[in-house]
């Protein structure tokens, strides 16, 4: 097997008395769609967090792509390729969709705040390419029709479909989705299980924290379960499916929840 792009190894988070995830290890392959599940309050979103440099761990590493990013700030881990769309989808509200996203490409920005305040040429070279690439990208994710709305006019399914957009305009090499089917009914979820393949079609590879265990297994190549910030099992869909650990920390809830 190749080296993973990313690598987690012992990742552990304490707040104060509060250990919220503990001695996590797992590798994601280039090109694969892993997701990561758990009850609520697992510690699901805090791994999120330490894997995107949002938060430093107490303990452990994250190596992208064998370089170690843990505790390098947020929006350097972002420019090297490892990129986070929120939960709360974070959108430019006041915006249009287009705008949105262009204005998301200037974390690869050449110019200078300067040159964008002055106009410089490299800065109208950045505009123009962002623009253009603005437009490929929703057209892509199926926005284009919609492209010159207000993103505070959007249905859900477009609000998230935009996050992806946002997302893709920092040109990741890892993308992190945090709940990217929450809220969606079961049409727009089918569309939204394509759009992240087409996503990793396109090149990039996939990281999901979901809920949605009918849209997980559906979606995944493999899946890690956390359960009281610890990694209680790892594997295919039909493996984490039949896994006894991973019943028994959904007891309580429906079985169809975990797709049995």
């Amino acid at each position: 097997m190749t080296d993973p792009i990313l690598a987690v190894r012992d990742l552990t988070k304490r707040y104060g008395g509060l250990t919220a995830v503990n001695e996590v290890s797992f590798d994601v392959q280039e090109g694969e769609i892993l997701s990561i599940i758990g009850p609520n309050g697992a510690g699901k979103s805090t791994i999120f967090k330490l894997i995107s440099s949002f938060v430093t761990p107490t303990r452990g590493e994250v190596r992208f792509r064998g370089e170690v990013v843990s505790g390098l700030a947020a929006h350097v881990v972002a420019r090297k390729g490892v990129v986070r769309t929120f939960q709360e989808t974070t959108i430019f509200k006041g915006m249009t969709a287009r705008d949105s996203v262009i204005v998301a490409h200037h974390l690869r920005s050449r110019a200078s705040l300067f040159g964008f305040f002055f106009g410089t040429a490299a800065a109208r070279r950045d505009e123009d390419a962002f623009g253009r690439s603005a437009d490929e990208i929703l057209d892509f994710l199926g926005l284009g029709a919609v492209r010159n709305e207000l993103a505070s006019n959007l249905p859900q399914g477009h609000l998230r479909a935009l996050g992806i957009a946002i997302g893709l305009a920092a040109d990741p090499k890892i993308l992190l989705l945090d709940e990217p089917f929450a809220g969606m009914n079961v049409d727009e979820t089918n569309q939204a299980v394509e759009m992240v393949r087409a996503v990793r079609d396109r090149g990039v590879t996939c990281l999901l924290v979901e809920h949605d265990m009918a849209a997980v297994m559906k979606i995944s190549d493999r899946i890690v379960v956390i359960n009281f910030g610890v990694k209680i099992a790892e594997g295919t869909p039909a493996a984490i499916r039949a896994d006894e650990k991973v019943i028994e920390a959904y007891l309580g809830v429906e079985d169809e929840s975990i797709g049995l």
